[in-house]
């Protein structure tokens, strides 16, 4: 047994629990010993009067201050060279050990005299059930295990094992040991400092002995070892310092020939580990792990240190070691089970019934309708007509138009894309063989997509089949949507297939960093393809960022900041174009082809349809269905729907259905504003902005709503209301959806089979094969002049379209210059201007036909113009085509004017960050084990709901 022990207690206010009160037990512990230390000292690390005063009057031999910033390594080392014993017992303010714990210690040293050191067994500080640490081992890469962490104290390790280290708590190390291997490595930034030591004593022939009797409280503030991970910063703490030790232990372990390999591999692995965080939904990581990246990179001179006290102790080999190593089959064994489904007192997660709740017999249902609604699509290779335009015929072309750079319409427009273009770029890239058929086939499963959207949506309201079913007919069925696919607005179409995959994710991710990946992606989309909904939805992300702060204690506010991430790195480039062009009202026009379709007018009747969900003056196609007939009834068939939205707040779930009544608001204030707002401009019509995307977030508010109310406002008994209630509403809606759903077969929907391309058939069989073929197009106005736009490639596609030109209220450089050259082209007095056209990358003119009814004066300026461009030489007429008279430039086109080095520059800049943050939200929001696990223990319908039989 050690004759005389030196204790060294550090100090250093580091908790939340003032540190006075764990040194008053931790001395009244040591005072209590069967076995009395014999010297000890205090280092105090800072702190106030109060802890200097617990220091001064206990019965420490000397009492060493240093600044608050020292760690528990340097802290020791300011004792070692008045080291008075035969052992050194390392503890900290919130170590106690019980009565017999040294006695113990010392017990073990002496019955084994090989033993550098022994370790205790460290508990809870306010419960020694549960054990803290009892041995650490290593995996073959470096990594830190602890061998006992968490698990109750059964006395199930108290027969001791052959360990490789331990942690640093509660250490008693022999003294000539401690001078040997020179003390702890403070290059280790606190953490796995016992494995360090372990390691060390092993390759200079030592071993570590474990006392599993004795046993020392901890409370885990931080002072020694790793703090409990309590709070997020403690959390991150613990990662960079894990991080930072491993990466020093694997340069300073390593063989020489193999440290600049392992410095090398720090970025890589880095990069790798901050995938593998993300997919592990564990981003307060990744901040660490670069952190920790950095350090271990940039110190040289602490590895140097290590490597050569390593060096001057080391005695056997390493392959000595290779029995303690923790191994991967032990690690699957010990750590790899899966918990139970079910935990005590914890929410039991009800299934999804989505076969036995009838939802496949849902959306089967919504695909015939959606066959004998439009069965011409299937017959179609390109659906046109509305704002639908044809896709690009190649897949990288489409991701072109997606990324900064030159714009496939304008005179040499350079810029950002619509985030829009990315959306169809991913829908074209679901059909890369002919990517415009990938909207027809979007067309004809727009109705069970829906379908399908609006079920899962209800899952997160209520329990009920038979409401989750009425929901999804319900958002299929929808006004909005029905007249968009009637009328052919493909961004209406995708909003409202989104939004309830947004409202799904979106209301809990708050929970989980899976949900808030997925929210985070899908907003961006629905901003994308609605901007209009912008200030909507951005109240709404406010709104629950408050509710998270007041009622979760700021719990979950991380991920809920995380979900407009991504939209704000979309939209950041067109943003910052739109405010260097004063144009940020521009940012709400509806993206892709600009089109004055029919919308109510913004006046009072007009408002009054949008209160029922209808966005055109024909009722959703009722004065088309019945013209001679009444129709005033038409608004009413939805007012079981808004009833029963209304009456939600007065149900047990009133905080659901008054939130719900809030985004029923919000979508129905976006389509009241958006109607009197035109931003942007089809040649020289002025466009206002869709109502649709506002409607269908008001609808999906507002079924919600009726979904609350049909769910708890109704006792047990009145089942057979409930049903009565839900039907009524259905019949409605399902009447009002008729002449939608006949549209086709009535000749009054807008779709048509193509075109393949806006532009005339010899003009697309050089463009689709070269994107850089020019064609300016002369489009005459019915109000007098005429509009010029330069299209490059075979066609004008949706993709391609940009809010740069369609938005635009001031005349640039290149618009003036376009402006002079359309001018010149119609007018028969002006010279060179075809020269000038060919220098500029342009190889054709066409002039397309007027607005119908052609009016006199659009006739008068097409009929001038034709003459003027046949009486050039330099241009040779191909002739009248379906889409107007065509000419060819006769001498050889110069190549389109090349971008700069620095757009390029920008363009790869804006592509990576946009590219990270997106691929950031997809690795979060792929759904792992843990994450499943996670999500069974909350309940699938979102906030307290009144549960009864089904």
């Amino acid at each position: 047994m050690p004759v005389r022990v030196h204790a060294i207690l550090v100090v250093r206010p580091d908790g939340r629990t003032p540190a006075a009160y764990h040194l008053r037990r931790t001395l009244a512990a040591l005072t209590e010993q069967s076995r009395p230390v014999d010297v000890l000292t205090i280092v105090l690390c800072g702190g106030d009067e109060t802890l200097a005063e617990v220091a001064r009057t206990s019965l420490a031999e000397s009492v060493i201050e240093a600044p608050s910033s020292t760690g528990f390594a340097s802290a020791i080392a300011l004792v070692a060279p008045r080291l008075d014993g035969d052992a050194v017992w390392l503890l900290a303010q919130d170590t106690a050990p019980e009565r017999e714990t040294l006695a113990r210690l010392a017990g073990a040293l002496e019955l084994s005299p090989s033993a550098a050191f022994a370790a205790p067994k460290l508990v809870r500080w306010d419960d020694r059930s549960e054990i803290v640490s009892l041995g650490v081992g290593m995996t073959r890469f470096g990594r830190s295990i602890g061998l006992a962490d968490g698990e109750l104290d059964q006395g199930q390790h108290d027969g001791g094992a052959d360990v490789l280290g331990a942690d640093v708590r509660g250490l008693l190390v022999r003294a000539d040991a401690w001078r040997e291997l020179g003390g702890i490595d403070p290059a280790l930034h606190g953490a796995d400092e016992g494995l360090d030591l372990g390691v060390r004593a092993r390759l200079a022939g030592a071993r570590v002995e474990l006392a599993p009797t004795a046993i020392v409280a901890t409370a885990g503030d931080g002072v020694a070892g790793q703090p409990s991970a309590l709070t997020a910063p403690r959390r991150r703490r613990r990662a960079y310092s894990s991080r930072v030790a491993q990466l020093h232990r694997r340069l300073s372990y390593a063989p020489a020939v193999a440290v600049p390999l392992h410095w090398l591999a720090i970025l890589p692995l880095a990069v790798w580990r901050t995938v593998v965080d993300l997919v592990r939904k564990e981003p307060g990581s990744i901040l660490p792990e670069w952190g920790a990246a950095a350090v271990a990179m940039f110190r040289p001179v602490a590895v140097s240190r290590s490597r050569r006290r390593l060096a001057q102790t080391k005695r056997t080999s390493w392959a000595q070691l290779a029995p303690l190593r923790t191994t991967g089959s032990e690690l699957r064994e010990q750590f790899g089970h899966e918990p139970a489904d079910t935990v005590v007192g914890t929410p039991r997660r009800s299934e999804l019934r989505f076969f036995s709740g009838g939802a496949a017999w849902l959306v089967l249902g919504a695909l015939v309708a959606s066959i004998a609604a439009f069965p011409a699509l299937l017959a179609w290779t390109t659906v046109g007509g509305g704002a639908l335009q044809p896709l690009r015929t190649a897949v990288f072309q489409l991701w072109t138009d997606a990324a900064y750079g030159q714009r496939a319409l304008g005179l040499d427009t350079i810029g950002p894309a619509d985030p829009f273009a990315g959306v169809i770029a991913v829908l074209g890239s679901l059909s890369p063989w002919a990517p415009s058929r990938a909207v027809v086939i979007l067309w004809i499963i727009a109705l069970p997509l829906a379908a399908l959207g609006g079920w899962f949506a209800a899952t997160r309201v209520t329990d009920r089949s038979v409401l989750r079913l009425m929901v999804g007919v319900l958002w299929a069925l929808s006004p909005a949507f029905l007249v968009a696919l009637t009328q052919g607005r493909p961004s209406a179409v995708l909003a409202h297939l989104l939004l309830p995959w947004l409202f799904l994710a979106g209301s809990v991710a708050h929970r989980s960093w899976a949900g808030a990946g997925a929210a985070s992606l899908l907003l961006a989309a629905v901003l994308a393809v609605s901007p209009s909904l912008a200030p909507a939805l951005v109240v709404a992300w406010a709104g629950s960022i408050v509710l998270a702060v007041v009622l979760r204690g700021g719990r979950g506010v991380a991920r809920l900041i995380w979900m407009i991430v991504p939209a704000v790195v979309l939209f950041a480039p067109l943003v910052w174009s739109a405010s260097r062009r004063g144009e940020l009202w521009g940012l709400l026009s509806d993206p892709g082809v600009p089109w004055a379709g029919p919308q109510v007018a913004p006046d009072a009747a007009g408002r009054a349809l949008l209160a029922a969900g209808i966005p055109t003056p024909d009722l959703a196609g009722w004065t088309t269905l019945l013209p001679e007939g009444p129709t005033w009834w038409v608004p009413l068939l939805v007012a079981p729907v808004a009833l029963l939205a209304l009456i939600s707040p007065l149900t047990q779930r009133w905080a659901a259905g008054i939130t719900l009544l809030v985004v029923t608001a919000l979508g129905m204030t976006t389509a009241f504003a958006a109607v009197g707002i035109a931003v942007s401009f089809d040649q020289s019509t002025a466009v206002a902005i869709w109502p649709g995307g506002g409607l269908s977030l008001a609808w999906l508010g507002a079924i919600g709503a009726a979904a609350v109310a049909l769910d708890a406002g109704l006792a047990p008994r009145l089942r057979l209301v409930r049903g009565l209630a839900a039907t009524v509403a259905l019949l409605g809606i399902a009447v009002l959806a008729v002449p939608s759903l006949t549209a086709m077969t009535r000749g009054t929907a807008l779709l048509t089979n193509g075109p393949e391309s806006t532009l005339p058939a010899y003009v697309a069989a050089e463009g689709n094969d070269d994107p850089d073929v020019g064609t300016i197009v002369l489009t005459p106005q019915n109000a007098g002049g005429v509009s010029a736009q330069v299209v490059w490639g075979g066609s004008e596609t949706i993709g391609g379209q940009t809010t740069l030109l369609s938005t635009r209220t001031e005349p640039d450089e290149q618009a003036a210059d376009l402006a002079e050259l359309a001018a010149d082209l119609v007018t028969s007095s002006a010279d060179d201007v075809v020269a000038e056209l060919a220098e500029r990358g342009i190889s054709f003119v066409l002039v397309a036909p007027a607005t119908a009814p052609e009016s006199d004066t659009a006739r008068t300026m097409r009929l001038s113009a034709t003459t003027a461009l046949d009486q050039r030489d330099t241009l040779d007429a191909v002739g009248e085509t379906t889409k107007g008279a065509l000419w060819r430039v006769t001498s050889e086109p110069a190549p389109r004017p090349a971008v700069a080095a620095s757009v390029h520059a920008t363009a790869a800049l804006i592509t990576a960050a946009q590219i990270a943050v997106l691929a950031a939200a997809l690795l979060l929001a792929l759904p792992t084990s843990a994450s499943r696990r996670e999500a069974r223990q909350t309940p699938r319908v979102v906030g307290p709901h009144w549960q009864e039989g089904r």
